[in-house]
């Protein structure tokens, strides 16, 4: 018999792998049963309290909006809107939680089915490579954690979260997730991301929308799709696809939606209307009043200007000074770099270059890849590579020509700015350096209705408006003739326009005033001189009032005195003024004599909408408030009037075509500032343009080719709903000799500055003699409101 060759029975092998297994389970439950023991005992009871989710006060900016609710600033260091939970679409509901937490309404804080999948890939590839984060957890981190991946970190975050989920509703908790999760670009929550990526409100997002901001959550800064478009799209992709998988959207819709073009904002933040000047003035008055919590707690601003009127008034500046630019040549490129001859580092070196550049409204900064006089390339930013070729090249043609200074020739690294062509393609074009400021203000309330401080806020800062004096030049002319009717004069009273020759301040020199058009017209009225901007005639008609009189007639007006001279130079505009106090100061005339101030805001409301500050506007023409004689307001009205009637003022008639038009421009020496302030139709609007460091505009420039464009610009779009302005003559004047004068002077000449007038010269301070230049009113009239003027030059 031989021995049998059967195998040996296996059960040995088999309860020797049972007993490991049950070993093994047994450690796990030790280690749980442990973890959760140390767990309750050591990490439970040194939880933070949860208040700050209970008691949830989400940091909203500070944010500023024209009178007709349009959004024009946003001050904080987070972008963030608050919304009720009932107010989220259900799709932005869904599509978050599909790739965040879809057991979220099943689970109680800790998703244990995803906890188990992420230990397994934790051991798989190390500690932190996955996770299993609900939107509970998420909430517990965001608010009271740090983000490190530590084990400590991970198991508070997990008592946290069940102490939440036993504070708050499920709903609460995810209105809370909603609203303060960060999302990219300094946006806080949903709402503010939905503005930040795609300039809407979260319920006009489109699914593909929708999903894209979803995807936000898990690294906001690699599916940044502003940021990195690619990964942001696959994110938005696997957003979609659990949208199907779970069924809250069909295969149609998928398909509809992937294929969606994303149009996301690429560069800051843009709001209604270019109001940054003005959005300015509104946080400085805010922070004075709540420091740093004006950009915590919601407070909104509303004030007194409209997004149309703002929008004229912004575009009018653009073009006028870009105008203005172009009649004075091209300067050449803003810089200039070397280009490697390796792909890579010049790419680098364009992209580091022109980060230093913001574009500036439709300025867009660009390097040079090939230049000829025929055909220029560049390369923008974003790596758009553009020809540039015909009109285009029109405007930097002398940087073309082989006959080119250095630094104006166009060449490969230089940096230019392109901008769009009207009908189509590119243009070389350029930065100006030249500064302007446009302000206008209602001419009862003083309520500010447009503001624009500069060029470009983003490029400076300064406020021209409020910030800028400058000599006014003959626009403070009208304040002179106005002290001469309060002491006596009228329009009708003949000044002598001949060559005036007096001591000057330094011994031996002689002082000369001169017109700005050479010409010298022999006796002249008031009221033509003052159309006409005569400079020597106002300098005899000040000598006459006295100028410690003038200078102190001023103050009516709101003037800084001490920013104005003792002198006769005064009648020339050679003090200063900003553009913010001419317009007070004009809105006396426009308004019968009140004094205004001009104001910016008209109400403030806190973050849970309580009212903390509103401007009750001044009652119109208040007798409490009158500065100016109704008589002298409504005669110098009418004088200024004749300014923009037929005077250098006449292209604001004959473009607009009102009978309520006046103004005055005004031309400092040497061209240095271009002013023109005027009104209509109850809207007193002031220009100016110079340079910041001052210096000639040229020797054709003058206020009315340089402010009174702009200012003509915006009355064409603001005085559209304002009806002509029909000023009710006051009691106490008269007619003589073809003008008005008061009637006591009429009827009582002594009291006439004419017979002042007549008195013997006496000699003045300065060795100047007074007394012969002002003449009586003729018996016939002497201005003609039809005369045919010189072309405007004041």
């Amino acid at each position: 018999m031989t021995k049998s060759t059967r195998p040996a029975p296996a059960f040995r092998p088999l309860r020797r792998e049972r007993g490991f297994i049950f070993f093994i389970l047994a450690a796990i439950v030790l280690f749980v049963a442990g973890a959760l023991i140390y767990v309750f005992a050591a990490i439970v009871p040194k939880v933070p309290p949860i208040d700050a989710v209970l008691d949830y006060k989400p940091k909203i900016p500070l944010r500023i909006y024209t009178a007709d609710n349009v959004l024009i600033g946003e001050f904080g260091e987070e972008h963030r809107d608050f919304v009720p939970i009932a107010q989220i679409p259900p799709m932005m509901k869904n599509a978050v939680l599909a790739i965040e937490d879809a057991r979220f309404y099943e689970h109680g804080g800790i998703d244990w089915m995803g906890a188990m999948r992420a230990v397994g890939s934790n051991l798989r590839s190390g500690f932190g490579s996955g996770g299993a984060s609900t939107i509970t957890m998420q909430v517990a981190r965001n608010f009271f954690l740090s983000k490190e991946k530590k084990l400590s970190r991970k198991i508070n975050e997990i008592a946290l979260a069940w102490k939440i989920e036993d504070a708050l509703t499920k709903d609460q908790i995810l209105e809370l997730y909603m609203n303060q999760i960060y999302l990219g670009q300094r946006s806080y929550g949903f709402a503010s991301a939905a503005r930040a990526y795609f300039g809407k409100d979260l319920d006009k997002l489109s699914i593909a929308e929708t999903a894209m901001l979803a995807g936000l959550p898990q690294n906001p800064a690699r599916n940044n799709p502003a940021v990195n478009p690619k990964r942001a799209k696959l994110r938005q992709e696997q957003v979609l696809s659990r949208l199907r998988e779970l069924g809250q959207i069909d295969d149609a819709q998928y398909a509809k939606a992937v294929a969606e073009p994303m149009r996301v904002h690429s560069r800051p933040q843009e709001f209604g209307a270019h109001a940054e000047y003005v959005a300015e003035l509104a946080r400085q008055a805010v922070y004075a009043r709540f420091k740093e919590e004006a950009y915590t707690r919601g407070i909104r601003v509303i004030t007194t200007i409209r997004e149309a009127d703002q929008k004229a008034a912004y575009e009018s500046v653009r073009r006028n000074v870009l105008a203005y630019d172009a009649r004075h040549g091209y300067r050449g490129p803003e810089a200039r770099i070397e280009l490697p001859s390796i792909d890579d580092e010049r790419e680098e070196a364009i992209v580091e270059a022109l980060q230093k550049r913001p574009s500036s409204d439709g300025l867009e900064p660009a390097v040079v890849l090939e230049a000829s006089p025929r055909r220029v390339k560049v390369e923008t930013i974003d790596g758009d590579v553009i020809d540039i070729e015909g009109a285009g090249l029109k405007f930097a043609a002398a940087g073309l020509s082989g006959k080119a200074k250095d630094s104006v020739r166009i060449a490969p690294g230089a940096i230019v700015r392109i901008s769009k062509l009207p009908k189509d393609g590119w243009g070389i074009s350029q930065v100006p350096q030249v500064a302007a400021a446009f302000v206008a203000i209602d001419a009862d309330t003083g309520a500010y209705q447009a503001l624009v401080g500069g060029f470009d806020y983003n490029l400076q800062k300064f406020n021209h408006v409020t910030q800028a004096w400058r000599q006014p030049g003959s626009a403070i002319k009208p304040f002179v003739y106005a002290a001469a009717i309060d002491k006596g004069y009228s329009p009708g009273t003949l000044i002598l326009d001949e060559a005036l020759d007096m001591p000057g301040e330094n011994a031996g020199a002689t002082w000369s005033p001169q017109n700005d058009d050479g010409v010298f017209d022999g006796p002249i009225t008031m009221r033509y001189s003052l159309a006409r901007s005569k400079n020597v005639p106002t300098v005899r008609l000040l000598r006459a009032i006295d100028v410690p009189y003038a200078h102190d007639f001023l103050g009516k007006f709101g003037f800084d005195l001490a920013r104005h001279p003792k002198n006769l130079t005064l009648a020339l505009g050679t003090g200063a003024v900003t553009p913010q106090q001419m317009a007070g100061a004009y809105a006396v005339f426009a308004n019968g004599g009140f004094s205004v101030k001009p104001y910016l805001i008209a109400r403030i409301v806190d973050g849970d909408g309580t009212v903390i500050q509103e401007t009750t506007p001044p009652a119109p023409r208040q007798e409490s408030a009158r500065v100016l004689d109704a008589r002298n307001a409504w005669i110098t009205d009418s004088m200024l009037r004749d300014v923009a009637r037929y005077g250098t003022g006449a292209a604001a008639t004959k473009r607009l075509g009102r009978p309520d038009l006046a103004g005055k421009t005004g031309t400092t020496s040497d061209a240095i500032d271009g002013w023109f302030a005027g009104y209509g139709g109850n809207v007193v609007a002031v220009a100016w343009m110079g340079y910041d460091e001052p210096r000639s505009l040229g020797g054709r420039e003058f206020g009315a080719t340089l402010a009174l464009p702009i200012w003509l610009d915006y009355m064409q779009v603001a005085l559209a709903k304002h009806p002509a302005v029909e000023r009710p003559q006051p009691e106490g004047m008269v007619r003589e000799n073809d003008d008005w004068v008061y009637a006591e002077l009429a009827e009582n000449p002594q009291l006439h500055g004419i017979d002042v007038m007549a008195a013997a010269p006496e000699e003045d301070p300065d060795g100047l003699s007074e007394g012969e230049e002002v003449m009586p009113v003729p018996a016939e009239p002497t201005v003609d409101n039809a005369h045919p003027l010189a072309d405007p030059v004041r």
